[in-house]
């Protein structure tokens, strides 16, 4: 016997019983839409195009200043999920922030992980638990949760960067705390010289559950990618982890950087975990479930959990993934599979 049943109940009766059910702030579990839905692979996938996303920055120059805003910052919506406190997918945002020459943007704190890649113009610099972070193409800054951080800009061009957060999940758990500045309270943080030695790090006597390095330069990043081996899935993949303990930059924010070569497609891979991918170099495709989405430098498309994937490069192709596996390996729960290429 079906435990579902096949239709919902109704008639008088029921209406005066179930709106009992309401107005003391009760639900019937048969009525939640989601319960019995059965999702044939993920969430759909979405791109956001760069020669679109450009004008729109442009336009947010125009109208807006971080002294009204705050933040300058263009949020790029799950189009299946534009509530309030939608994301870009399942645990993360990913957005467009921007900074004019000459401007700041005042110091705050959230336990949120973020991040900064950036993507256009130079001069911008992060300041990171007081600590200053410049911001040049490629240049990965990440703020861990509860850090202090503020922009400043003291170039001479407007700087782009794609910002990140894991904000979805901390709001869904009920952990999304902010404080405005001023600072205080500023951890004692080693020099990056400290770390740059590979397999040597200090000697603290403490954990650093976030990475203590702040900002990942790209010609350091690109270097290590260029001599990285084939990973499982026929990429060549190097991650952005904290020095002090190899494990990811971020704890529940997780960083990549994939190369794809010419001609190349991946294996089919399908993970519970959720990403969002930013486009450093090339062309190419990426299958994400039943949508194929075409891609270039610049653009930004997710990877919703459930889905098989699988990428392809039309040319030598670089891509910037940000996910929430660690969080999900973290709580036990990460599931990853491989299937055949193809």
């Amino acid at each position: 016997m079906s435990d579902t049943p096949k239709s919902p109940p109704s008639g008088a009766q029921y209406d005066a019983v179930r709106q009992g059910w309401l107005d003391a702030h009760v639900r019937p579990l048969w009525e939640n839409p989601r319960v019995h839905k059965v999702r044939e692979g993920g969430a759909k996938a979405h791109i956001w195009k760069w020669r679109t996303l450009r004008p729109l920055v442009e336009e947010a120059m125009r109208v807006t200043s971080p002294a009204a805003v705050e933040r300058r910052v263009l949020t790029l919506v799950d189009p299946e999920n534009d509530s309030p406190s939608g994301g870009t997918t399942t645990n993360l945002t990913a957005a467009l922030q921007i900074l004019l020459p000459g401007e700041t943007a005042r110091p705050h704190r959230h336990t949120p992980n973020a991040l900064r890649f950036m993507i256009e113009g130079s001069g911008a610099v992060t300041v990171v638990d007081g600590k200053p972070c410049p911001m040049e193409p490629g240049d990965l800054v990440i703020t861990p949760g509860w850090s202090w951080h503020e922009h400043v800009h003291n170039g001479s061009e407007p700087v782009i960067w794609l910002d990140a957060l894991d904000a979805p999940f901390h709001r869904a758990i009920g952990t999304d705390v902010f404080e405005p500045g001023p600072p205080h309270d500023l951890p004692n943080h080693p020099e990056d010289a400290a770390y740059a030695v590979p397999g040597m790090a200090p000697d603290l006597n403490e954990t650093q559950a976030a990475s203590p390095v702040f900002r990942y330069p790209w010609n350091t990043a690109a270097s290590a990618l260029r001599a990285a081996p084939m990973a499982r899935d026929g990429a060549r993949r190097v991650r952005y982890v904290n020095p002090a303990s190899g494990g990811s930059a971020m704890p529940l924010l997780d960083c990549y950087l994939t190369a794809l070569d010419r001609g190349m497609r991946t294996v089919r891979f399908r993970s519970n975990g959720n990403a969002v991918c930013y486009v450093c170099a090339g062309t190419g495709t990426s299958r994400v479930g039943s949508e194929t989405l075409a891609w270039e430098p610049r653009d930004v498309f997710s990877l919703p959990h459930g889905n098989w994937i699988e990428h392809g490069a039309n040319e030598d192709a670089i891509l910037f993934v940000m996910t929430d596996r660690d969080a999900l390996r973290r709580l036990g729960l990460l599931k990853e599979e491989y299937g055949n290429a193809g």
